[in-house]
């Protein structure tokens, strides 16, 4: 998303708590787009991560006029045997995103303008087992959502969701065995998992005036995941 942003004519503030992969990530902006790019890295687990963060942005840019939510981290527990990781996850995959929202809502109803866009799950729609805690928190994403959009439309800020279904990240490919993987990949319309250059375009919609009048919307992107009953 941060390439397709970037290559669509946007300067970039992004953060990962990978040094090495975040260095990786803003080397290749550059040299492809030659767009301007700031990089922090932070842990947004972690509430002084989170303002780490906001402190970086404030000092090195002149205002976030498009924030993508997308940190987050999916660690499959049963139900009896959660335990720290609830408060862990809650806060990467929930609150960091409603900290962050808050520390550069207020410089967008300034310019009277501003784009919010959650990453969220099918998961928040359909359930899994072994993942009450994820579920709980993309679903939180989306409520979350839809009351910041109606508090803020008039300020000209619009505010949306984004539900991936499968898509092959770092994270499944390793925690998935291969005859998971296709499991999962045949159950979907397109018989395949998706690749992520295919979230750059919803995002896009999302943040441009193409999306201007969606606002408290949730885009599910899961290749037809979610109609197949069987």
């Amino acid at each position: 998303m941060a390439l397709g942003f970037a290559r669509n004519g946007a300067d970039l503030m992004i953060c990962s708590r990978n040094a090495d992969e975040l260095a990786a990530t803003t080397n290749e902006i550059r040299e492809a787009t030659g767009r301007h790019v700031e990089a922090t890295v932070a842990d947004l687990s972690r509430r002084d991560g989170v303002a780490a963060l906001v402190q970086a942005t404030s000092e090195r840019s002149n205002g976030i006029d498009i924030l993508v939510n997308n940190a987050g981290s999916n660690h499959p527990q049963l139900i009896d045997s959660i335990e720290d990781d609830w408060d862990e996850i809650l806060q990467l995959n929930l609150s960091s995103c409603m900290a962050l929202t808050r520390a550069f809502v207020p410089g967008m109803k300034q310019r009277g303008w501003g784009r919010v866009i959650h990453i969220s799950s099918i998961v928040a729609l359909a359930g899994a087992p072994a993942r009450s805690v994820y579920a709980a928190t993309k679903a939180g994403l989306m409520g979350m959502a839809r009351a910041q959009a109606l508090e803020l439309g008039e300020a000209g800020i619009t505010v949306n969701c984004i539900a991936p279904g499968p898509f092959l990240t770092d994270l499944p490919a390793a925690k998935l065995t291969e005859e998971q993987r296709n499991t999962i990949g045949q159950r979907t319309a397109l018989k395949r998992w998706a690749t992520t250059d295919e979230l750059v375009g919803p995002a896009l919609l999302l943040a441009s005036n193409a999306g201007s009048y969606m606002t408290g919307s949730v885009i599910v992107v899961d290749g037809g995941i979610l109609a197949n009953l069987t």
